[in-house]
């Protein structure tokens, strides 16, 4: 068993399956020394999680369901290329579907920037950017992208 599964193991972390794209586009693509991953969404119980942060959510639900996104991109991960190969994360980015007057991205994305660093430690931090957005594929509240360097 590789270091990430261990540490995965030890936090009693179970990573979802793979979600399948919605539209046309790849998951993940290696190119260069890096993992893409496409933006993922939160799934629970097999469900995307909806709603608007501001609205008919807060800051907290919002940081679960972008944890949620980071499970799901640590399982596409797993799937694209095996942890093996896994150096760090270099980059996130997390789009959230809010109200206008809603300003606390940061602290919902933290949700997946926090996992990262929780599984991966110190090659799990990373730059990042969070912005607002009206709406999400399917009504997600939460969509996490990410760069992964490759070993």
């Amino acid at each position: 068993m590789n270091p990430i599964d261990q540490r995965l193991k030890s936090l009693n972390i179970a990573l979802p399956e793979p979600a399948a794209p919605v539209a046309s586009y790849r998951p993940a693509r290696a190119v260069g020394g890096l993992l893409y991953v496409s933006g993922q969404l939160p799934f629970r119980d097999g469900a995307v999680v909806t709603g608007r942060l501001g609205d008919s959510l807060g800051t907290e639900e919002g940081a679960a369901a972008a944890r949620l996104c980071g499970l799901m991109l640590l399982a596409q991960v797993r799937a694209a290329i095996g942890f093996e190969h896994l150096a760090s994360c270099v980059k996130l980015g997390g789009f959230v579907a809010c109200t206008p007057d809603f300003t606390d991205h940061p602290s919902v994305i933290n949700g997946a920037s926090d996992l990262m660093a929780e599984v991966l430690d110190e090659a799990g931090r990373h730059v990042r950017f969070a912005v607002g957005a009206p709406s999400l594929p399917l009504g997600a509240c939460v969509e996490v992208e990410a760069i992964f360097a490759l070993q």
